[in-house]
């Protein structure tokens, strides 16, 4: 898992409320179990004018004029402004390897649904909360500066606008832990290694029968 410790970057502005997970990558992609590829279908149903389906080739796909990721001035963002319920519906890991492969790094919204807030620290992307009012001022801004940026800071829990306002976000030590260091849970059982090797010769040596073949 990449490891996260500052980023500036450009922001898009998704102005929807209770986006689910079927929006974000709809059922038909979930066949494979990779955590890469899912980029070019994140939001499909919302990005392209027609049905997409496993195997196209997206580049000739006809896009979706009106949907605000498919705007030049948006092109290459990193950060997801968005409103309140983001990620509800389903619990299938595949939206943040989604929106991740598509090129978030953060999310930024007044409220998450829970498995998918989870499922983001797992998988390398930074979700948090600020206050709906401070939500929409950012929004505001957005809109109103094209190629708006924010600075975020995952060490000092800050995200700060490009005129010097700086707010302040909650997260827990153990996922501010991981994220700094990219450690999903496979990287923090690894930590752990030579006692687990050493517990295995132990328990061999101790019940060796359960080794026969």
């Amino acid at each position: 898992m990449k490891s996260f410790t500052t980023l500036t970057a450009l922001v898009a502005p998704l102005d929807r409320a209770n986006v689910d997970t079927d929006a974000i990558i709809p059922k038909q992609f979930l066949k494979s179990i990779k955590r890469s590829g899912f980029g070019p279908n994140a939001f499909d149903e919302w990005r392209y004018l027609d049905h997409g389906e496993p195997g196209m080739d997206n580049s000739k796909r006809p896009l979706n004029p009106d949907f605000v990721l498919n705007q030049a001035r948006y092109q290459g963002a990193n950060i997801l402004l968005t409103r309140k319920n983001f990620g509800c519906g389903s619990s299938r890991e595949h939206a943040p390897w989604a929106l991740e492969d598509y090129g978030f790094r953060v999310i930024l919204a007044p409220s998450f649904a829970d498995i998918f807030f989870n499922n983001c620290f797992k998988n390398g992307l930074l979700p948090f909360v600020l206050p709906e009012n401070t939500i929409d001022q950012l929004f505001q801004e957005v809109f109103a500066n094209e190629g708006y940026q924010l600075s975020i800071d995952l060490a000092q829990q800050s995200v700060t606008t490009p005129d010097g306002t700086t707010y302040h976000f909650d997260i827990t030590e153990h996922r501010k832990h991981c994220l700094l260091n990219g450690l999903d849970e496979i990287g923090l059982t690894l930590q752990h290694a030579d006692a687990i090797k050493a517990y295995e010769v132990k328990h061999r040596q101790q019940q060796p029968w359960l080794y026969q073949s």
